[in-house]
C-alpha cells in the first residue's frame, strides 16, 4: 500500500465448526443481499477497538455466533470504489455457541465442507484466506504467552524487586490485555512469581472470576538457572487441550524460551520487539509450535502499525518429546 493512501481497516474470520461423516470441518459463509454475494464474515472497526476485538464482534453481529479466535490467516487488501484502500485481517474463528437470525447486513448463513465453501465464495481473495485456513488442521490448540506490562524501572524502585508494581501505563495495558486475551479464549491464568506479572493478568482474572496460578519456574532467575525446566513447564501447560491457558512472564524469559521451543518444533519466529505488554498467540499441535503471532501491545491501533503485529507459520518438521 502507498503510504499516502487512506486505509480503512476491517477484521473477520473463517467461521468453522466440527462437521460429521466425511466432512470433519464445516465453514460458515454469509450472503449479503446488498451485494448479492457470498463472503467470509467481516466488518470495519469501531473507535478504540483492536482488530481481534472487531473480528469477534463482527462475526457475532453477522452470524449470531460467539467465537474463539485461533491463528492468524492473512490480511487482504483491495481498492475502494470511492478511493482509498481497505485492509482486512482474518483469523481462524471456532464457533462456540449461537444461532443465526437475518439482520441488516446478512440474510443467510450456510455451512459447507471446505471445498464446497471455496466454490460458494464470490471473491478470489476470500478463497485465498480459506486456502490458508485449510493448510493446517482446524482443531489445533492455542497458548497465550504475555510479557508483563510496564512497571517502571528496577533502578528506580526501592525494595524487593519481586513486588515492583505496574505503573500507570502498565495498568492501562493490563486493562486492555483482558479483552485481547478473551478474544482468543483465555480461561486459565498463570504468572511468574512477580507482582507485576500477576497484576498484568489481574483485570482478566476479575472478568473470568478466576485465580492466577503462580509459576516460579518461569521467573528470570529460575530461567537463568534452569532453562530446560522452564521449557518443560510451558510445554506441560500447552499440552492441556481442554482449556486455553494464558501465561505471563518476564522480558529475559519470553524470547529465549520461544527461540528454543520454536527450534525444537521446527518453525521460525517473526521479528518482534519483546515490548512490555506484548502478547504471543501460539498455535500448537500437541506440545509443538505450528505458528506464532505477535502483538506488540494490547492497545487499540498499535496492531495496525508496521511493527505492531507479526506472524510466522510453517509446518513442523520436528517434535518435542
Amino acid at each position: 500500500m502507498s503510504k499516502n493512501t487512506k486505509t480503512v481497516w476491517a477484521a473477520g474470520g473463517v467461521l468453522w465448526r466440527k462437521g460429521s461423516g466425511d466432512s470433519p470441518v464445516e465453514v460458515g459463509v454469509v450472503h449479503r443481499p446488498r451485494y448479492d454475494d457470498w463472503s467470509l464474515p467481516k466488518g470495519k472497526l469501531d473507535d478504540d477497538e483492536t482488530l481481534a476485538g472487531a473480528a469477534v464482534r463482527e462475526i457475532a453481529e453477522e452470524t449470531g455466533h460467539v467465537v474463539r479466535l485461533g491463528r492468524w490467516l492473512r490480511d487482504i487488501d483491495y481498492r475502494l470504489p470511492r478511493g482509498g484502500e481497505k485492509r482486512v485481517r482474518f483469523w481462524s474463528a471456532c464457533a462456540l455457541s449461537g444461532s443465526f437470525e437475518p439482520n441488516s447486513e446478512v440474510d443467510r448463513v450456510e455451512w459447507f465442507p471446505v471445498t464446497a465453501a471455496r466454490e460458494r465464495l464470490s471473491y478470489r481473495l476470500d478463497q485465498e484466506v480459506l486456502d490458508e485456513f485449510a493448510r493446517l488442521p482446524a482443531d489445533l490448540h492455542t497458548l497465550l504467552l504475555v510479557r508483563h506490562a510496564r512497571a517502571g524501572t528496577r533502578s528506580e524502585f526501592t525494595g524487593d524487586d519481586r513486588i515492583r508494581p505496574l505503573d500507570s501505563t502498565g495498568r492501562k495495558q493490563a486493562e486492555a490485555m483482558a479483552p485481547l486475551l478473551t478474544a482468543f479464549g483465555a480461561q486459565v491464568l498463570h504468572a511468574a512469581d512477580r507482582l507485576r506479572c500477576e497484576q498484568t493478568l489481574a483485570p482478566l482474572a476479575g472478568r473470568l472470576g478466576a485465580g492466577i496460578e503462580s509459576e516460579p519456574t518461569l521467573s528470570e532467575e529460575s530461567y537463568r538457572a534452569d532453562p530446560d525446566a522452564a521449557l518443560a513447564r510451558i510445554t506441560e501447560i500447552a499440552a492441556d487441550r481442554t482449556q486455553i491457558h494464558a501465561v505471563c512472564s518476564q522480558g529475559k524469559v519470553v524470547p529465549p524460551l520461544l527461540t528454543e521451543w520454536s527450534r525444537r518444533s521446527g518453525i521460525g519466529l517473526p521479528e518482534s520487539g519483546n515490548r512490555k505488554g506484548s502478547v504471543w498467540v501460539l498455535t500448537l499441535d500437541g506440545r509443538n509450535l505450528v505458528s506464532a503471532d505477535y502483538f506488540d501491545s494490547p492497545l487499540a491501533e498499535v496492531d495496525r502499525s508496521p511493527t505492531g503485529f507479526a506472524s510466522s507459520a510453517a509446518a513442523p518438521d520436528a517434535v518435542i518429546t
